[in-house]
Parts: structure tokens; sequence; C-alpha cells
């Protein structure tokens, strides 16, 4: 369940009658548990409450209905019972049905209320329903509201007007949706006087529909169709009030009440959709909300699925939490310019030079969604500027336009709830830092709001959205009704700062369409983008773009564009020679108000031109300076990692396993195999298979080796003789030549990598990004990998330590990149690049031992496997133990004691790379010519 779908669980259990036995299941139930889940506790079999009356879901919560007049009592029973603290529940609750009371375990945040008023405090509880909490939804639940009441209502218009759902028609809905928000917000506001003016002239003149013809959609979208036309029409002639406008229209007496509005938010047609009695009634439920109160950034984020058929089972799940937003924006301008403002202190000639620098600021999102960026750095250069007004005395009105804030959307809806929310976001900010009074005379008629265009950003020219304009500035007071301030220019070149979070997708996943995006973003014909990430087109847009501009750019991207292959492909032609990273936040986890989904790991990356910003990583918090930022945000590294067919290091090679290609038939299950050796197939044939799910999972299969088999013994053995000839049909088949021709061979692998008697040390290809080390294993003499893992074969046990410490891992997660989220792991770019300096003999010695300590303590853990002791935050202590030893002896090879953190160890591996590479060049420079 999203957050929406349980906010109208939870209004809907407020709304029925108080049943003491039932409640403690439907409040479950609301916050999305399942049947199953609910049957047992029903039944008492996952129940192990100690509280009379008391249900306990394990690593959840602990609710009891208390006697009447007793939820206090009840509520300290919850939280001293024995049970609660052994079961982890995180959350406590009790009510008598007239007061609920309520507390989070972990925080030791309280709550209390009505049980009536239960819906207004369900934020409060999300995390039961996997969601984490946003501060500003947990205390108030007015945005989650208004979008389940729109969503209904969309639906509802949807199913009885099916041509507003074509393609041509869509916008026009979409825009008729958004003047409804503006209409519900601005007659809770006093933008409209008289109070509910807009919902109670709809229910007043409204009448609903009735039968099966025409008149089952009453008039709704006839009145709303005249206010709209009112609004649209002007109540002024030549500057003061007049009439005249709205009499010619012949604007009816009760539509006359509301003000000319327009703004383009009311101009061009007026037709409404039809209402049925149910779209009606859910039209009238969405105007009884306190639209005051809504978060622009929140709301828009929340209403953006709506209009989007695949998405709006999903409502909610694109809102980016203030905090994460300001991860971009503070760094790339919003810190300089409150640098700017404690260097200024009372200087009233540098602090209207700061308030003219920030007027002349320009904002671009270029994948705008609902405009979350743009509504949360107008709101915080909106403080700013009154902190500088506070300082200076000077006129208190505004003078950021949002004709500043610039985005480019592929949805036309989001597009027209991005503006809409620039204007709520203006609307409060100066009723926040002028007056109610003054903001309400301001507001109308609406100005020009944030210039957000439909489009594909990848396929459109940048200057031609947000063209290159002037920075200086003069203000005058425009003398028009809004009494806004106006700016004039003097002709030179302002700042311009991008921002957002552009659609991640893999090549893989990317349609022929998004591929052609990609390639035309790069506009350069040496680009081969085939294997791009599709962001890395905002990458390369945002780069051409801030080459002519003042300014700089930072985008949430995945980790993957800093990682691996694509590194050495597309960064030199990112950054050429005039650009560089200014700032960095390498990996951190980025959510949503997704319920039970796996937090993206993300990154933050910003990019100005050379020299003109200093450099800074931001790590777990904290900010580092550098003299240079890589493309792999090592500070102070510029170096690119290439494949390599050879060792840098004085290690053995390491090869991919051997690949079947053979339909499945070489490869035996643990039942086949009985099946194999009770025919008399000999021992020696059948091998352990592994690849990585063998590894980590603790699976068994096996597969048939007959590489070194005369013919005549295997092809005398029926079961083999079977499975050989199925290989030959399956390649024969082939549509590849390649596999055709091992039709010759077909009870060989076709690839073949081991000669099968070697000892082997094997690593897995992926490995999930949870674990805090890769899932490497040693194995007996005679097993086979698959091409879906890596082996070292024959080689001592001090090589597993090396792939097992946390050095390598960050080495490899820096390098060789993911897959989705998870590690990939590489010989050539992961094994092969490795910087290990030379050991000795000793330190091979104590590094076995340390390989050994691991292997002993996960046999002590046995039968658990890889996955289960490394994965699971609960991972043995024995066996975090041996892991620390093992980097502590490593590690100390390295700079003689243990690294700090992974920044360090990635600055030190790259150091060390680095060294090495020039030697071996040097080395192949001094060689005399053959």
């Amino acid at each position: 369940m999203n957050a929406v779908e349980i906010e109208e669980a939870v209004s809907e259990l407020a709304g029925e009658p108080f049943d003491r036995d039932e409640f403690a299941f439907q409040f479950l139930t609301a916050f999305g548990m399942k049947d199953t889940t609910v049957r047992r506790l029903r039944t008492g079999s996952s129940n192990s409450s100690d509280v009379p009356g008391g249900v306990l879901q394990r690593s959840n919560i602990h609710i009891a209905i208390s006697p009447a007049g007793q939820v206090g009592e009840t509520l300290a029973a919850l939280r001293a019972s024995p049970k609660t603290v052994a079961s982890k529940a995180k959350f406590i609750l009790t009510t008598d049905g007239g007061t609920l009371e309520a507390e989070d375990l972990a925080s030791g945040e309280a709550m209390a209320c009505e049980y009536a008023d239960l819906p207004l405090h369900f934020g409060f509880f999300l995390p039961l329903g996997g969601i984490s909490t946003v501060t500003e939804i947990k205390n108030n639940p007015i945005d989650i509201k208004a979008t389940g009441r729109l969503n209904k209502l969309y639906v509802e218009l949807l199913k009885d007007n099916a041509d507003w759902g074509a393609k041509e028609k869509r916008p026009a809905l979409n825009q008729f949706m958004a003047r409804l928000i503006f209409c519900f917000f601005a007659e809770d506001t006093g933008i409209f006087l008289g109070d509910g003016l807009f919902t109670s002239t709809v229910a007043r003149m409204s009448a609903p529909g009735h039968g099966s013809g025409e008149e089952r959609w009453g008039n709704t979208h006839e009145v709303l169709a005249e206010l709209f036309r009112s609004m649209a029409t002007d109540t002024r002639h030549n500057g003061q009030l007049d009439s005249r406008h709205r009499r010619n229209a012949g604007i009816k007496s009760w539509a006359d009440a509301f003000p000319y509005v327009n703004g383009g938010l009311f101009s061009g047609s007026v037709e409404c959709p039809k209402f049925s009695r149910i779209a009606r009634s859910y039209l009238l439920r969405a105007g009884e909300l306190s639209w005051k109160e809504i978060n622009p950034d929140i709301f828009g984020s929340m209403i953006q699925a709506v209009a989007d058929d695949d998405e709006r089972g999903e409502l909610g799940m694109h809102y980016t939490s203030v905090p994460n937003i300001l991860k971009v924006l503070n760094p790339l301008f919003l810190d300089d310019l409150r640098e700017q403002l404690e260097a200024a202190s009372d200087n009233i000639r540098k602090l209207r030079n700061l308030r003219k620098r920030i007027a002349g600021i320009r904002v671009f999102d270029p994948a705008c969604g609902s405009g979350n960026f743009l509504v949360i750095a107008y709101l915080k250069m909106r403080e700013i500027e009154h902190e500088v007004v506070q300082r200076t005395g000077d006129d208190p009105r505004s003078l950021i336009r949002l004709t500043n804030f610039y985005g480019i959307e592929i949805k036309s809806f989001a597009v027209e709830i991005a503006r809409l929310s620039l204007l709520i976001a203006e609307f409060q900010a100066d009723c926040r830092y002028i007056s109610q009074h003054e903001a309400r005379a301001m507001v109308l008629p609406l100005h020009r709001t944030g210039q957000i265009h439909v489009g594909n950003a990848l396929r459109i020219n940048w200057q031609t959205i947000c063209p290159v304009v002037s920075s200086e500035v003069v203000e005058h007071d425009l003398a028009g009704p809004t009494g806004r301030l106006s700016l004039d220019s003097d002709g030179t070149a302002g700042e311009v700062f991008l921002c957002g979070n552009p659609p991640y997708k893999g090549s893989q996943d990317q349609t022929p369409e998004q591929k052609a995006d990609v390639r035309e973003a790069f506009d350069d014909p040496t680009a081969s983008t085939g294997t791009a990430d599709y962001v890395l087109g905002w990458f390369a847009k945002a780069c051409n773009f801030i080459r002519s501009s003042e300014g700089a750019f930072a985008f949430v991207t995945t980790n993957s564009v800093h990682q691996g292959r694509q590194v050495a492909r597309f960064w030199p032609k990112l950054l050429k020679d005039d650009l560089e990273v200014c700032f960095a936040e390498p990996s951190f986890r980025w959510s949503n108000l997704a319920a039970n989904k796996a937090v993206v790991t993300v990154s933050i990356i910003g990019i100005a031109r050379n020299g003109l910003r200093p450099k800074v990583i931001f790590d777990a918090g904290l900010a580092k300076r550098a003299t240079v930022i890589g493309p792999y945000l090592v500070p102070d590294q510029l170096t690119i990692v290439e494949e390599r067919r050879r060792v840098l290091s004085e290690v053995a090679p390491m090869s991919f396993g051997s690949m079947p290609n053979d339909g499945g038939h070489l490869l035996l299950s643990s039942e086949e195999r009985e099946t194999a050796q009770a025919s008399g197939v000999p021992e020696a044939w059948v091998r352990r298979f592994l690849g990585t799910n063998e590894l980590t999972k603790g699976l068994l299969r096996y597969c048939l080796w007959l590489t070194d088999a005369p013919r005549e013994e295997w092809a005398a053995v029926p079961f083999v003789k079977q499975r050989v000839c199925a290989v030959l049909r399956n390649r024969v088949k082939s549509s590849r030549d390649a596999t055709r021709s091992l039709a010759r061979v077909p009870h060989r692998f076709g690839e073949i990598r081991q000669t099968g008697r070697e000892l082997v040390i094997a690593v897995g290809g992926v490995s999930s990004e949870r674990r805090e080390y890769l899932p490497v294993d040693c194995f007996e003499r005679g097993s086979i990998i698959s091409n879906l893992a890596f082996g070292l074969f024959d080689v001592p046990l001090w090589y597993l330590a090396i792939i097992a410490s946390r050095l390598h891992l960050v080495w490899v997660a820096t390098v060789c990149g993911k897959l989705e989220t998870r590690y990939r792991y590489s010989n050539t770019l992961g094994w092969n690049t490795f910087p290990l300096p030379r050991l000795t003999a000793a330190q091979k010695d104590e590094l076995t031992a340390r390989a050994q300590g691991i292997l002993l303590a996960r046999e002590a853990c046995f039968p658990a496997n890889i996955t289960e002791l490394y994965e699971s935050d609960d991972m043995p202590d024995d066996l975090r133990a041996a892991h620390a030893a093992n980097d502590d002896t490593l590690e100390r090879i390295y700079i003689g004691r243990r690294f700090r953190n992974d920044t360090e160890r990635l600055e030190k591996l790259f150091q060390l790379y680095g060294t090495m590479i020039a030697a071996e060049a040097k080395t192949k420079k001094a060689k005399p010519a053959s």
C-alpha cells in the first residue's frame, strides 16, 4: 500500500463504529498487513502479547484495548511489558474508543488524540507500512488527503468522459485539475473573499444528475465553466476597477463574486468534463479539506502520479525529501549565498549587492517533474532575502521573480503542477515574510510563474528554454495591481544553476528511442553512447550549457555513472579540458514514500568551469576540501582506470569460469547426480558446478565434465550419451555460427578455462550492496567454475584474504561499477588493476592465517551460507572479528595502520595505482626495440 491508500484506510476505520474486539486487526490491515499475518494474530498462533486483550506483532507494534478512561495506564503497561522488548516492537498503541495514545519506541516520540482524529495522525505510524516517515507528512497529512481525493475525482472523470482521456485532450483535463487545485487553495487562504467561496458556490449552484440519459450529468460542469469564465475576465479597465468587461461577457451574478485570476491559468477554453453524482461528491469532499496548509513540494510530487495511468498505483512515490534536495542545492549555490550574507554582516552596501545577486540568479531543472527542486530553491532564496531585508530595513516585497525558475518535463500534468506549486510557494512566502493582507493584495491577478516547458529534455536546445540574460539589475515598482517590484538589466550575463534528479535507466533497459535521445544529447560523432546510462544524456547537455553561461550544475545520479567502464568511456568527453567536478557526495541512500522498496544508493555530482570554485567532497555529513575531484569522486585523484588483460600487481591471473553453452543438458541437480551415479556414470565425470548463486547460497549443483573422457567410453553410458545428444541438437539449432561449430564436440563445455584438476578460489560475479565483503570461498580440487563466477586456480590461500578484504571491495565497487544496485565483479577491471604492494613471505604467511580464520569462523556457523552470514545485520561476531583482523593485517601493509574510512582507502589505492602504472610505462619505454 502507498501512503494515500493507507490514509484512506485509516479514515475509513476511524469513521466506523469502534469495535473493541476488531480494532487491532482492522488497524493492522489499514497499514497493509497481509491477511495471513492478521489471521495468525487473530488465532493467537503468532500473538505473544502479555497485556490483557493485547495484540503483539513481532518487530512491529504492540496494541491493547484499554478500559474506559484508562488509556494512560494501559500505555504504561505496554511500555513496561517484557514481551514488548523481547519482540522488538517499534510502536505501542492503546485506545478505549474515545481517546488514543501511542509511542514510537525508537525515538521516544509520543502522540495522543481523540479516536475520531486518528486520520490526522496516520503519518506517525507510516513505518508500520514500510514507509520512512517524513516530518512534514507526519505532522500535517493534508498533502496525502488531498492527493487521495483528487485521485478519486480524476479516475471518476476519466471513467465518465472517455474523450478527455484521449492523448489530444488529456492536457485539457490536466489544466482543469490545476484550476481546481488553485481554487481550493484560494478559498482557504483568503485569496477569494468569503470562507469556502468556491466549494460553497459549486454546492449551491450545481445540481447532481439523475436518471440514465443526459440528465445523469447534472449541471456541475456548466457551473464550473461559468466560474472559470469569470476568473478569466478582467474586473479592470485602464488600471481602474470597472465592471464593463464582466457585463459585456454576460457573467452571471453568482459568478461575478469571484476575482479576476487569469495569469495563464484560466486563459483559453473553459470547457469542463461532465460530473456524475459520484464525481460531484468527490469534488465537494476535496473542497472540505483545509488547503491553506498544503506543502507545495510534497503535494506537487504526490499529485504527479494522478494523471499517469501507469503510475497511479504508486501515488506519493515521487516525493523527494527536503534534506535530500538540499544536498544538491546547498553546495551548488545556497551555501555560497549564506556565506556572503555572513560576511556582509550589517554592511548595507554589501547586503544590497547580495540581494541584487539573488534577484539575478536563475534556477533550471531540466527534469523537473512537479517542481520539487525549484520550489525548495525558491523558498530557501526567499529565506536568505528576508534576512537581508531584516538587516537593511528595505522594502520587504521580494525581488525574486518566479520567471527566473525554469524547467523541462515530459509529462504535461507535472508541468501544470510545477507552475502552480511555484505560485503557491510564492504566496505562502509572502504571507510569512510580509503579511497575509499584503500577500492577498499582491497575488491577483496571477503574474507569470515558473517557465516550465513540456518536452523531451534530451531533444530540446536548453538555451531556447533558459537563454543567457543579464544579471545586473535595478529595481523599480511596477505600479500595477500586484505591487511587486521589477528589475531592469544592464545586459551582462547572469548566473544559472542547473539542478535536479534526472531519470535513471541503464543501457540494457533503454528503448531504442531513449538510446537515440542519449546519442543526440552528446552531439559528438566520436562518442559511442550505446552503453551510456540514460542520465548521462543530462550530464552531456548540462556540460555544454554551462560552457556558455555563468553558473554550475548538480544532479542526483546512480553510482553507475562514476563507476566501472562508463568512467573511461564518457567522462573525458563530458569534462574535456574546461570543466571539473567541484563537489560531490559519493554514495548515500535516497528514499521516497514507496512502501517496502529497496532504497536506491545514489550520488550527487556538481560540475563547474575549471578553477571557479573550491572542491569539496561530502561524506557521512562531513565536508572535505580537495585540490581536484576525479571522475570516480575520489579526492585529489584524476586517474582513470582502464581494463587490463594482464595483472598489474605480482599476483596470479584470474579468469572467467567455463561456459557450458549446452542448453542445460550437461548440468545436474542433486537428484540427477544420484541418478547418474546409479546409472553407472563414473564419479570422475560428475563435478561440483559453481556459479554466484551456488557460492553465496550454498546451493548444490553438478555437471558432466567429459573433457578428458574418450568418446567410446562416454558413448557407452546411456545416461551420458542421452545428455550429450541433447547438447548436440541444441547447438545445431543455434542461430550463432560459433555455437553451431561447437556441435563437433557436444560432450565438452562451450568455453573451457580450467583443467578440472585445480584447487579453486571462486569469486561471485555479482554481490549485494548490503554486504561489507565480497563473496569468495575455497573449493576442493575438481570443482568447475561457471561463467557466472570467477576463479583463481592452484593459488595459495592468502589470495582469499586479499579478495575478502574491505580494501578490495571498495576498489571493485568504484572501478567495476554496479549491476542494478549490486556490486559487479570483473577480472579485467577489478582484479587485474588492483594495486597490491609486493608481499614478503612473512606477510603472505600472516594473510594465510587470516584467511584460515575467516573460513573457520564460517565453518562454526554451519549450515549458514554466505548470504545468511553476510547480508544480515546480525553478522556473527566471530566472523566480523575474523574480517577485522584480516583488514588490520592487510591495511598495515599499505600504510602501517588501519584506514579511517573508505575514502582514505580509495585515496591510497589510486595513489598506488598511479605509481605502478607510471613504473610499468617507464619499464616498457626502457626496453630496447626487438
